[in-house]
């Protein structure tokens, strides 16, 4: 049944060479004139980027994954900036309108050289302070969105995306790149990722996604396969715990869609549930339980 979902919502006639279908939106409010005018080509140029560079090396076979990034410049010294960035994505719902949210991550650390009318090559084996950090995310998102089509799927990519957090090494565009106990960080998303303790996780995000499309069919099916994940946060918080990036990642991104999808799910315990793996949300679960 799951190939036929795949096939139905990617036909084999696409086929394009490129993978990403991103928007990029600046905010330019932190810096001064002069410095805005340096910057004039900037969003064009990264959206330029990430929509016609070939991230995974080969034809990339069903629709473009839409994404999108929004970065806010904090300081400009020279031609050296700092800012953060906001990366969102999303993918279609079986027989449905809605996209769902695959990932929600705000990035407070990116610095880098930019000079007006500069030119940006892909290469995935040497550093750049600008492509590397684009090419990292690229892989992030194409990562997210094979999760949700095969088990383990997007492995590939995140090891491509932790290879390339050691290039940074001697750099002095380093921070953001670097090993960190901060809530979010790009070194703390990958080790997860690859860590086997949370194999079960992407499992479960796998079966989710699959009781996600489902559920436009056989909505208790649907359903079930959705709450089954809450089983395996429970089995986590007993053995390893699950104060991580990833799983904190997922909530901050999820939390809203879970509430929809299950909102007049038969057993209503579900929510008392996810207040224990998900405290930070709990008054939105607890507005369920009313």
């Amino acid at each position: 049944m799951r190939i036929f979902l795949i096939l139905f919502l990617i036909p084999l006639t696409f086929s394009f060479s490129q993978e990403l279908n991103c928007r990029v939106t600046v905010n330019y409010e932190g810096l001064s004139v002069e410095n805005r005018e340096r910057l004039v080509d900037f969003s064009g140029v990264i959206e330029s980027y990430m929509n016609t560079t070939q991230f995974t090396g080969q034809a990339w076979k069903g629709i473009k994954i839409d994404c999108s990034l929004t970065i806010f410049f904090t300081s400009a010294a020279g031609d050296d900036y700092s800012a953060q960035v906001v990366v969102v994505s999303t993918r279609p719902v079986l027989r449905s309108t809605r996209q769902s949210p695959m990932l929600t991550i705000s990035d407070p650390n990116w610095s880098f050289r930019y000079v007006q009318n500069q030119a940006m090559y892909s290469n995935q084996a040497t550093f750049d302070p600008i492509t590397t950090f684009l090419d990292f995310y690229a892989n992030i998102v194409i990562g997210f969105d094979w999760e949700t089509w095969a088990d383990l799927g997007g492995t590939p990519y995140f090891n491509k995306a932790f290879n390339l957090l050691n290039l940074s090494l001697g750099s002095p565009y380093k921070k953001g790149w670097e090993q960190s106990s901060a809530s979010y960080s790009r070194w703390g998303l990958c080790q997860d990722l690859l860590n086997d303790n949370y194999r079960a996780f992407r499992e479960a995000f796998y079966v989710y996604h699959y009781g996600m499309d489902e559920i436009q069919i056989r909505k208790k099916d649907g359903q079930d396969k959705i709450a089954s994940i809450v089983s395996v946060f429970e089995d986590m918080q007993k053995k390893t715990g699950i104060n991580s990036v990833l799983i904190k990642l997922f909530f901050d991104t999820k939390y809203g869609e879970i509430i929809e999808l299950l909102k007049d799910y038969p057993d209503y315990t579900i929510f008392n549930r996810l207040k224990k793996v998900d405290p930070p949300h709990s008054a939105k679960y607890d507005e369920m339980l009313r």
